[in-house]
């Protein structure tokens, strides 16, 4: 099936499908993580802050009082030892996982490993582990999305799509944020630039799988409130941005620090010569020792964000979680734990805000810490993830802090521009051009706006129909090209090869012509043709020795003006390329 016909006829439908899938997933994950989280933090004996959006739909009291440690260390073994047994894909942050299925492996994820990402970062995150949810369901959602454009014999192309809708389903419904889901899902991939294709699909799968899941959840735990998080009154204050600036300069120093100690951390574990079943005990067992001190940092601290929008943390306490969390985080991810690295960048973001507000309340008494913890998140995304629009609207989604659009595109755009190509996606790519998925089509774009004429070589090397085949043979191996046009009278006649060519026995050369073993049916371009058309006559037209060659003449009028080869397709694509993206 063409992709016009995808699009045009069936695209919708498969979208629907993808968001019921992947609403369906995301409920199920929800529901798996609440009740393990419900019976380790019970044996912990720890009770941690909730949030409005997600209030606990299980509740436990065993009455032990284990210590955190253990329990995270036990939790993120159990976990690693199912990721390892059954599918080692699923390990770590699931986002990358799913880059790397998109860019180079033709958005191809095994379904089983929607089934391992739900029950191994359930355990991850609800025994203490630090990671966030936005992994695991971005990795359930795309499998589930290549899943199905495998089982309908979909292109590789759209089997990509389909991925990319299994992520905004299960992103925008676990943030409660439609259109931020989508967003992200389009944007994650570059650095700076976005899956344009995709967005309507992604709009289409994202909505369908907000809707199944509010729903659900309705149903299942009475749970009905539009956002994640509660946040009361947020006010923008134009006297206030040379703050929000600053805010958003903090949010990047710290972002780079998150991200070179996140991959210090996985170099520290990559290299760490002992059994992969240990590795995420030591990186559970480290985490707890940290949330025995700071619980702040166990699971995924949203209900601790949701204590900073209401003022109730105290300054030091949020330097220490800010800093508490990305040690945490990096050490149960990087460990080989199952969890993702958007939503730390939630919690941290938020209390860089809530920090600096915090800190600036002492001495200026309008500073509303609300807004800040908002501005925070965006900011702190934006420079970290490479999202900044899915940082405005998902920040946005999920705090209904839409008043604060200007100042949130105003600290998003700083925080991503000072952390340059800093990214905790080592997955993504920088633009389109540089993925493998799209280099074809690239390639090709560029090849259509040159024409034969601006790549070929002009005045080649041609033979005469009544030249012997011996001076054929000198002139290949004096030159080393391995086919020559043949002219009379000043028009095209033939081509000849070094196959044609080597037909001929030896006794017999001096005596042959040309014209006897010369091909006559020539394959030919043109100076107005563009090179993406010679190419294709280059690379399909294989029966005929002018292009097995890799070479076509170039004929105006009947005249031989030129050759073009494969050489000169090249050299004119890598200037062209140069130019277009210098």
């Amino acid at each position: 099936m063409s992709e016009e016909k995808f699009i045009g006829r069936r695209l919708f439908n498969y979208c629907i499908l993808i968001g019921i899938i992947s609403g369906v997933g995301a409920i199920l994950f929800t529901l798996v993580l609440n009740f393990f989280n419900a019976v380790f933090l019970s044996l912990a004996g720890i009770e941690v802050p909730h949030i409005p959006g997600e209030p606990p739909i299980f509740s436990y009291n065993f009455g032990f009082n284990i210590p955190i440690f253990i329990i995270t260390a036990i939790g993120c073994f159990i976990a690693g030892l199912i990721v390892h047994k059954i599918a080692p894909e699923a390990q770590g942050d699931g986002t990358n996982a799913a880059l790397r299925s998109f860019h180079h492996l033709k958005g191809i994820i095994k379904l089983r490993i929607s089934f391992v990402k739900i029950l191994a970062s359930a355990i991850t995150i609800g025994s203490g582990g630090s990671a966030g949810r936005e992994g695991p369901i971005t990795q359930i959602g795309a499998s589930l999305g290549s899943f199905l454009g495998t089982v309908l014999k979909l292109s590789d192309k759209e089997r990509r799509i389909l991925l990319l809708c299994g992520i905004a389903g299960g992103v925008g419904s676990v943030f409660k944020a439609p259109l931020g889901g989508a967003l992200f899902a389009i944007e994650v991939l570059y650095k700076r630039d976005f899956e344009t294709k995709a967005i309507v699909p992604a709009f289409i799968s994202s909505i369908v799988a907000y809707v199944i899941f509010i729903l659900a959840m309705d149903f299942i735990a009475g749970i009905h409130a539009p956002s994640i998080f509660d946040v009361p009154e947020v006010k923008m204050s134009f006297q206030e941005f040379p703050f929000y600036i600053f805010l958003s300069i903090i949010s990047a120093i710290i972002g780079i620090f998150y991200i070179k100690f996140f991959y210090s951390t996985e170099n520290f574990f990559k290299k760490l010569k002992i059994s992969p079943y240990l590795k995420p005990l030591i990186g559970g067992f480290l985490t707890g020792v940290i949330g025995f001190f700071l619980p702040s940092v166990l699971g995924t601290s949203y209900g601790y964000v949701q204590e900073a929008i209401y003022g109730n943390l105290a300054l030091s306490f949020i330097i220490l979680t800010i800093f508490g969390k990305i040690i945490a985080t990096s050490f149960t991810v990087c460990s080989g734990g199952s969890g993702g690295v958007f939503g730390p960048s939630v919690v941290i973001g938020g209390l860089i805000g809530a920090g600096l507000a915090t800190f600036l309340s002492q001495y200026f008494s309008d500073i509303q810490i609300s807004t800040y913890v908002v501005l925070g998140m965006a900011s702190f995304i934006a420079g970290v993830c490479k999202t900044p629009l899915a940082a405005i609207l998902m920040t946005s989604e999920i705090t209904r802090g839409y008043e604060l659009l200007p100042a949130l595109m105003v600290v998003s755009a700083i925080s991503y521009i000072l952390t340059k190509d800093f990214t905790i996606y080592k997955e993504q790519v920088p633009t389109q051009f540089d993925s493998p998925a799209h280099r074809m089509d690239l390639a090709i774009d560029i090849l259509q706006n040159i024409k034969v004429k601006d790549a070929m070589t002009p005045s080649p090397i041609t033979l005469s129909p009544e030249d012997n085949i011996e001076k054929v043979i000198h002139l290949i191996e004096t030159t080393g090209h391995h086919g020559y046009p043949v002219i009379e009278n000043e028009r095209l006649v033939g081509i000849i090869t070094f196959s044609d060519a080597e037909k001929v026995p030896v006794e017999q050369r001096k005596k042959v012509k040309v014209k006897d073993v010369m091909t006559k049916k020539v394959i030919v371009t043109y100076p107005e043709e563009d090179l993406r058309s010679a190419l294709i006559k280059m690379l399909s037209l294989e029966e005929y020795s002018t292009l097995r060659i890799g070479r076509l003449p170039v004929v105006q009028d009947g005249k031989l003006v030129g050759i073009l080869t494969k050489g000169d397709i090249i050299r004119a694509y890598a200037k062209e390329r140069r130019r277009v993206f210098k």
